[in-house]
């Protein structure tokens, strides 16, 4: 238990040392004993929960044990303390360049070029992960922040949150997934306003621009509110979650002739599962469904 009453992960002792003990940047909970929603929080709040170096090794490999667990059918990513992540710590953009010194020019940008895949991998683990991943946002989420929430399934934010797409103030062009994943949430000219100036925007905005599904009066109504829809969604049938999430990424990037044969393909497989007749038959029942963890 914290220090709030909430589990810390239920997950076989050979992980557990591995949550409690090797992450730095941060920290897992599991809040009801019996719960299939676990919450990844970003937990340097000394720093604003900056993106440390430790963080782009830890977090996909959080993400990947997450997705690998059959107890957990929900993620719910938010950040330790008053803001929810002030993006990309500058220690770690200061340590790219340190790694790069007495190389020439050729390798200079070879390493720099494997560096930036590496920290854009440790992003896209949130899409790769086949649990719906939660974003809850509170406070800051900034540069590297935005990064972060365009990569999750749905996002929610409360009143006090505010966000940036702040690389073009730093001199930078923002490469870790915000210039390609905003605007098909945005649209294409917000996410051009957005970028290009870099300016502070609000919860509400971003709620009018999509960027969140829902505004939240405060911190505790976001986690109230998002507890309450991460909880429906674990009791639903795990492959048709898992399924809606896969082929609603894959077919953001097809046509929709291509986008049906992919979803017709996936459910030629998924429909042969017992999921299904356990939902007809519960309805028929009139009771709620029991399925198999994935």
């Amino acid at each position: 238990m914290d220090e709030s009453g909430s589990l810390i992960v239920s997950i076989p002792s050979s992980c557990t040392a591995q949550i409690m003990e090797e992450y730095k940047s941060l920290k897992i909970i599991q809040k009801s004993p019996n719960s299939l929603v676990y919450y990844l929080y970003l937990n340097r709040p000394r720093h604003l929960n900056a993106l440390s170096r430790g963080f782009f090794t830890e977090f996909p490999k959080a993400i990947s044990l997450l997705d690998q667990n059959p107890d957990v059918a929900v993620i719910v990513l938010t950040g330790s303390g008053q803001h929810f992540c002030s993006g990309i710590d500058l220690q770690t953009l200061g340590d790219v360049f340190k790694e790069t010194d007495g190389a020439d020019c050729g390798r200079k940008v070879e390493r720099l070029r494997r560096h930036i895949k590496f920290l854009q991998e440790a992003i896209t683990a949130l899409e790769c992960c086949r649990k719906p991943v939660i974003a809850a946002v509170h406070g800051a989420c900034i540069g590297g922040a935005i990064d972060i929430i365009t990569a999750c399934d749905v996002r929610y934010c409360c009143s006090d949150a505010f966000f940036s797409v702040k690389e073009v103030d730093l001199a930078i062009t923002a490469d870790l997934g915000t210039l390609q994943r905003l605007p098909s949430i945005v649209g294409f000219g917000n996410a051009m306003e957005l970028a290009l100036t870099g300016r502070r925007f609000t919860g509400s905005e971003a709620k009018d621009l999509g960027l969140v599904s829902k505004l939240f009066t405060s911190k505790e109504a976001l986690e109230e509110g998002v507890k309450v829809v991460a909880e429906e969604i674990a009791k639903k049938s795990p492959l048709a979650v898992v399924g809606t999430k896969a082929v609603l990424l894959k077919s953001r990037d097809l046509t929709v002739e291509q986008g049906l044969d992919y979803v017709a393909t996936w459910n030629s497989g998924a429909l042969l599962s017992d999921d299904l007749k356990e939902a007809i038959s519960a309805r028929s029942q009139k009771r709620k469904p029991r399925f198999a963890k994935l």
